[in-house]
């Protein structure tokens, strides 16, 4: 079964962009359009990772991020922050809050696939553990 990813920015052509890439690399691609949006699809899609911008409407992405890493189910669900807040105290603060990796816009989308393969690989691939529940560790 193919890993479910998350994909949740305000920038519907950056969206689609990630979602034709991960698509043709045999993932499973779920959209969002803003943070609250984002949380509602997390917890009724149960992704296995998230690909999450910061500037976005009604909740940016370092409060979906701090939402989160405070809740039991989400604490250790992997996230990649993809976003064009660039400097050093943005970076800092999207790995304080719990951020597994981040890139910055633009970007290249190959090396956004090869960071999601990273992932998948340490969750044995599918991210289900052996009941085939999401598995969220990496």
């Amino acid at each position: 079964m193919a890993l479910k990813i998350l994909v949740c920015d305000d920038e519907r052509h950056i969206v689609r962009l990630i979602q034709v890439n991960l698509e043709r690399n045999g993932y499973q691609v779920v959209t969002a359009f803003d943070g609250k949006e984002g949380l509602e699809k997390i917890k009724s899609e149960k992704p296995n990772l998230v690909v999450l911008d910061v500037m976005m409407p009604y909740m940016d992405g370092f409060e979906v991020l701090k939402t989160l890493r405070r809740e039991p189910e989400t604490e250790s669900l992997p996230v990649i922050m993809l976003t064009a807040k660039a400097q050093d105290k943005d970076v800092f603060e999207g790995y304080h809050y719990g951020a597994d990796m981040y890139l910055t816009k633009p970007f290249n989308p190959m090396e956004l696939v090869t960071f999601v393969k990273r992932i998948a690989a340490s969750q044995g691939g599918n991210g289900k553990d052996d009941n085939g529940k999401p598995r969220y560790d990496v």
